[in-house]
């Protein structure tokens, strides 16, 4: 009947017609401006056939279909608000289409239905899923809402409770769950989908369905739970500042629920195109895209890669234990050594607790556990080194120290051995000098806590070998990390941007700002924590260790002419949470975490490092004397070739250091504001300290209207 390169119409017995979604070439389907340019062609084909009784709606991939096209959002996203709500409408009509033919309508839903997908389910009478499958709307991690209908649909299919929950939370289903919401009408075996669909959709085209009754019901309004209702309105306004899709349907759902469909339609697009055009939607779809980049290198560092099959770390502790559990419980064995005892102790329980949790939750079997359990070998010798394709150094900070272990290593180990150091700011080069083949040795920076963070930075040294860097990312992969590969200098990427951030800070507090305010500002910026409250977590004295370090490596650009509050806290003997005392002081919950609380008594003491006392500084003010110096180095990294690219190093700050997604990365926020305007406020403060004088490659960047992401 009809035969595109997105899909195809198949004439069944009975008057049935299966539309069946099978992109040549591709090997998932999705809603892209080709394939719904078809659907709307097949649909009125369908129109025209009086003899047609029945649809069916299959997938010839392994999932149904898995949402838009994300990559066609980023020309969406340059057009007018009338032109997206345009091309909302338009999209929204065509599934408006499906929902109104002249008979049923069957969705098999396989592998995964995800957005635009399950809208498209959405709009047919019934829905039968595969176990195994998974639905869901996750388009507020996009910052926006499902504007094809399933903002209108779904609460009038499954009440305004399952809606508020799916849509607010932009979190997948699996089929049970869907099943027990109202969301689909069946479960079958990956094996029996298609038949059973066809069977709903026999029974329908025969009247033993009653789906005139359903699309009625679907055309109504809906009823609201008050309750559930402002529920929904005070957790979603808790981020709606930075992240307002939530808050929007919420408020989208009470404006509609009293209406029939079409209306609850023309406003859902409304409103789908006005998020469209906020600086969060821009940001979430460029990281999107970012990842997408991150994922294509991976790839091909997979196909350059040597195959880690057995992994060795040395040193223990709650960083080696990390580490060993999560090459283990990715299937990498992994020894783990330590000179103490008490050290692997405390390396294999950090191990166990992380199984606990993964058992508690239900997302791994006892025996399971057992087994990755079974493949940390905890020991206090070298002995099976010899078998390890790369080691993983995490002992004590000590250049001298770890010159001395790696070259130890280095004489036990295979010749193609990599051996990598998890160091977070010592040099590469110099510790490779204690090396016979420091083509070998790379840097690989975790971030803690290891099993949560996504980040893993791998650093080359001037010698090392582009294979050894590339099966370094590649075994990063297989940990189910991010990795970023980087040039070695003096704090690598990540915290080599983040030192002129603390710094920042610690004049600041040197210019007689509130610690307080300070933090208050940059948590309602985006940041998870702001810098007073992050020194606490990083631990006072290695921040002081950290920051003289780093900033030695770059001479008086960074080098502060000011005492810092973080040497006179550690002289306090205040060292943040481990102390129970820094910036603020800490109690343990009831569920044996610090809380954070002010401790009056801190003012007081940092007016020794304030020598014009206390001073009030604007909101603004201090968002760009904390902004600023990280844009600049950040730039600097750019420029010196020390990462790839802007991307990479966007990606590295919101996956290593959690800068605010909502802002799409720290190269990408400058782009948005504008270089030239970046420059201005740049050298208001030039006066204050080095940090804030732009390089001349930044300048020029700016004077000829360029960006960053070029």
């Amino acid at each position: 009947m009809f035969e595109g390169k997105n899909l195809r119409l198949v004439p069944l017995d009975d008057g049935l017609v299966e539309l069946c979604f099978d992109g040549t070439g591709e090997a998932v389907n999705k809603l892209n401006q080709s394939t719904m340019a078809e659907f709307r062609q097949a649909l009125a084909l369908l129109q025209q056939t009086p003899a047609v009784r029945g649809l069916l709606l299959s997938s010839g991939k392994d999932s149904f279909i898995v949402g838009a096209d994300i990559f066609e959002f980023r020309a969406l996203l340059e057009r007018s608000q009338a032109e997206i709500e345009a091309a909302v409408v338009q999209g929204s009509a065509t599934l408006t289409a499906l929902a109104q033919l002249p008979f049923p309508t069957v969705a098999a839903i396989n592998g995964a239905a995800l957005g635009g997908g399950l809208e498209v389910a959405l709009a047919c009478d019934h829905r039968v899923m595969a176990e195994g499958a998974v639905v869901g709307l996750p388009e507020v991690s996009l910052g926006i809402i499902p504007g094809y209908g399933g903002s209108t649909r779904l609460p009038r299919i499954a009440g305004s409770a399952v809606a508020l929950q799916w849509i607010t939370s932009g979190t997948s289903h699996k089929a049970a769950a869907a099943l027990q919401a109202g969301a689909v009408d069946a479960i079958a075996t990956p094996d029996a989908l298609r038949s059973t669909a066809l069977a709903w959709l026999t029974q329908a085209a025969h009247g033993q369905q009653d789906w005139q009754a359903y699309r009625a019901r679907v055309h109504a309004g809906v009823a609201l739970d008050a309750a559930v209702l402002e529920q929904a309105r005070v957790s979603t306004a808790k981020t709606a500042a930075h992240y307002p899709a939530a808050s929007a349907f919420v408020q989208l759902l009470a404006d509609t629920a009293s209406q029939e469909a079409p209306a609850a339609l023309q406003q859902e697009a409304q409103v789908a195109a006005r998020l469209f055009k906020t600086e969060t939607a821009a940001s979430l779809v460029r990281l999107f895209v970012n990842d997408q980049f991150l994922k294509k290198k991976a790839k091909a560092y997979a196909r350059q890669a040597r195959p880690v099959k057995q992994a060795a770390v040395l040193g223990a502790g709650i960083m080696g234990g990390g580490i060993a559990y999560t090459s283990a419980v990715r299937g990498v064995a992994v020894r783990m050594k330590d000179i103490a005892q008490p050290a692997l102790d405390l390396g294999l329980a950090e191990a166990d607790k992380l199984l606990a949790k993964q058992v508690a939750s239900g997302r791994m079997p006892p025996e399971k556990a057992q087994q990755v359990r079974a493949s940390i070998h905890a020991q206090l010798d070298f002995a099976g080194f010899e078998q390890s394709d790369i080691v993983i150094e995490a002992i004590v900070e000590n250049l001298g120290i770890k010159k001395k272990v790696l070259a130890e290593v280095e004489a036990l180990v295979g010749p193609e051995a990599i051996i990598a150091s998890n160091t977070s700011s010592l040099s590469i080069a110099d510790m490779a000098s204690a090396l016979q083949r420091p083509q070998n040795f790379v840097g690989m920076h975790f971030f803690n806590p290891v099993p949560q963070m996504p980040l893993v930075e791998v650093i080359q040294g001037p010698a090392t070998d582009a294979v050894a860097a590339a099966s370094t990312a590649g075994y990063a992969v297989a940990m189910g990390k991010t990795p970023i590969v980087v040039q070695d200098c003096p704090g690598f990427l990540v915290n080599r941007i983040l030192v002129p951030y603390c710094l920042a800070f610690l004049r600041l507090v040197h210019d007689g700002a509130d610690y307080q305010q300070v933090d208050r500002v940059m948590e309602a910026f985006g940041w998870p924590m702001g810098p007073a409250y992050l020194a606490d977590v990083i631990g006072m004295d290695t921040l002081e260790h950290v920051l003289h370090i780093i900033a030695d490596g770059y001479g008086p650009r960074m080098q502060p002419d000011f005492p810092l509050a973080v040497e006179l806290l550690v002289q306090s003997q205040r060292l943040g949470q481990k102390s129970g005392a820094g910036f603020f002081r800490y109690e343990t919950d009831a569920k044996g975490k610090p809380k954070r609380l002010v401790d009056e008594g801190v003012s007081a003491l940092l007016a020794a490092v304030q020598p014009r006392g206390p001073r009030s500084f604007t909101d603004a003010e201090i968002i760009d004397r904390m902004m600023l110096p990280m844009v600049l180095e950040a730039a600097r990294c750019l420029d010196d070739n020390i990462v790839g690219s802007a991307v990479e190093v966007d990606m590295g700050l919101i996956l290593g250091l959690g800068f605010p997604r909502h802002l799409g990365g720290i190269l990408h926020w400058a782009d948005r504001i504008g270089l030239a305007e970046m420059v201005r406020r740049c050298q208001s403060y030039q006066s204050i300290s080095p940090l804030y004088a732009p390089a001349p490659a930044v300048v020029q960047r700016a004077a000829a209207g360029r960006y960053f992401h070029d």
